[in-house]
């Protein structure tokens, strides 16, 4: 798709309509009281990555049941991309004459690739957290409650 990515509902509310266009309705899946559990396809590398992600994702609100398929590619992308990495580092040879190590070399660089464009789909990175700014975090109620603020009257 070219040119900017759409912004959220929320955010063009806030932000405000000044051509008064008509805003699009937000199509958000129901977030789950706990995060989803991995699919059972997931092993070694892919279930350890997604224990680290699913927990924080699930408190940002960004990972409902229909995200985890999209979150154990990444995770799936992320163990290939480990394998890799360990493999190239075992390997005593020059990488650039040894066929092997460049076939190890192909798949860490296409399973990084992989990860960052999945990846910026949850925020993963510091630039598509940027576009993910229509996206807060579940708030507390009275999350400020006896806060004193120095510019306060009172």
């Amino acid at each position: 798709m070219s040119g900017p990515p759409p912004k959220s509902p929320h955010l063009q509310f806030i932000r405000g309509n000044p051509g008064k266009r008509r805003l699009r309705q937000s199509v958000e899946p129901p977030i789950p009281p706990r995060p989803p559990e991995p699919p059972g396809c997931l092993s070694g590398y892919a279930l350890d990555e997604w224990h680290r992600l699913a927990p924080e994702l699930h408190r940002l609100g960004l990972l409902s049941e229909l995200d985890v398929m999209p979150l154990a590619s990444y995770c799936t992308a992320y163990k290939t991309w480990r394998d890799a990495c360990e493999l190239l580092a075992r390997e005593d040879q020059q990488m650039v004459t040894d066929d092997k190590a460049n076939v190890l070399i192909r798949i860490a660089r296409n399973s990084a690739a992989q990860m960052t464009t999945i990846g910026a789909q949850f925020g993963l990175t510091p630039h598509a957290r940027l576009r993910l700014a229509g996206t807060t975090p579940p708030q507390q109620p009275g999350k400020f409650a006896g806060l004193v603020f120095p510019y306060d009257d009172d």
